[in-house]
């Protein structure tokens, strides 16, 4: 599934902005799993439906902890994040964004390979 179309992608440049961080601490955030983003045009680029406010949300890194060790790949991983999800009735990220953490975690746990 290519989700690509569906979400605004934006650069890290963009994150720095919004948040108020130096680009070095985005790539951080990103290596610890705060944040998820993919390169698309030799731009790294993340969905800015991971940002709440001027901070990211903050249930992505255990989602993504839980998704990671089950088996998941980082492109899987944000594919499951950003695509609608039958159970949820919305996006396991939108889900997340709502409070439903407990609900999206457990649907990623049944999912390990």
């Amino acid at each position: 599934m290519d989700i690509s179309a569906e979400v605004t992608w934006i650069t890290v440049p963009d994150v720095c902005e919004r948040l108020g961080i130096s680009p070095g601490k985005v790539h951080r955030l990103v290596e610890e799993r705060y944040l998820l983003g993919r390169k698309s045009e030799g731009v790294f680029r993340i969905p800015e439906v991971m940002l709440q406010g001027n901070e990211p949300v903050k249930e992505v890194r255990g989602t993504l902890v839980v998704l990671l060790d089950g088996g998941f790949d980082e492109d899987s991983a944000l594919e499951w994040l950003l695509g609608h999800h039958e159970l949820l009735g919305v996006s396991p990220i939108e889900a997340l964004r709502a409070g439903r953490k407990t609900e999206v975690r457990r649907i990623a746990q049944s999912l390990a390979l």
